[in-house]
This record gives C-alpha cells, sequence and structure tokens, in this order.
C-alpha cells in the first residue's frame, strides 16, 4: 500500500472545573496544516502541538509590542534553554559534533522552529545550530 500526506490536523484541549460555580470549562483548539513535502510531517506535527499547547496556556506566539512606531526594534527574547535540550556525541566529516532529536523537550520544538525560521542554520549560546533534512534532527557545534 502506498499514499501521501497533504493535510494534517491537531487538536487539543483542556478542561477545567469550577468547584464553587459548579461548571466545566472546556478549551479546544484545532489547527490544520499543507504539507507540501512528506518528509516535514513530524516537524509540521510538532510545530502544530508545540503552538497549541502555549494556547492552552494562555500564552501567545507574538507578544504586542510596546513600541509600535518602531516595531523593527523589538528583538524577541527565545523561548527555550538550549541546555535543557538532550544532546548525543556525535561524529561528522568536519569532526565532532552533538546532535538530538528530543521531540518530546519543549525547548527541543521552540529551538527547532527558531533555527527554521533563520534558513536551517543559526548561532545560539555559543553554538552553531543547524537543522539536518530530514526536518526533525538538530546538530550543533561549539563555536571557535
Amino acid at each position: 500500500m502506498s499514499f501521501k500526506v497533504t493535510r494534517l490536523i491537531v487538536g487539543r484541549g483542556r478542561t477545567t472545573s469550577d468547584e464553587k460555580q459548579r461548571e466545566w470549562n472546556r478549551q479546544y483548539y484545532e489547527l490544520e496544516a499543507i504539507i507540501e513535502d512528506e518528509h516535514q510531517l513530524e516537524l509540521a506535527k510538532s510545530s502544530l502541538e508545540a503552538l497549541l499547547n502555549m494556547w492552552l496556556k494562555g500564552e501567545t506566539v507574538a507578544q504586542p509590542s510596546a513600541v509600535a512606531e518602531k516595531p523593527s526594534t523589538v528583538v524577541e527574547k527565545p523561548s527555550y534553554n538550549i541546555e535543557k535540550i538532550r544532546w548525543q556525541q556525535a561524529q561528522g566529516t568536519s569532526g565532532p559534533y552533538e546532535k538530538s532529536t528530543d521531540v518530546n523537550s519543549l525547548d527541543f520544538k521552540a529551538l527547532l522552529a527558531d533555527v527554521q525560521k533563520h534558513g536551517g542554520k543559526m548561532n545560539v549560546s555559543g553554538y552553531f545550530v543547524w537543522a539536518f533534512q530530514n526536518g526533525a534532527t538538530l546538530g550543533r557545534k561549539k563555536r571557535k
């Protein structure tokens, strides 16, 4: 059997109770993504799940800017800690490096999204970080 995934729908919800009012509050969000490259399926799923988790926590992706007339001067602080991600030692053609596929870590998902936003490579906390072609693996090497 052969198939190709072209659309992905991810939904997440949360139910809370207010015992004083004797009521239940249900929040549910659902996102749909069009998958152009089936190799990006895991990345799309992880990214959508991370976004839904943020929404359920009451967070937003972009905080409103206090400087409305100069939005380019506002620098978003990264929402991840590179040291909280599990890294494994690896050997490549250019020497030793570390790689991670820690898809259960929100820090990993946020870093992966940031790296993708920067064209697949960037400098973070003294490391050169890049995304592998599979879209679900990050590599890092200490900058000299």
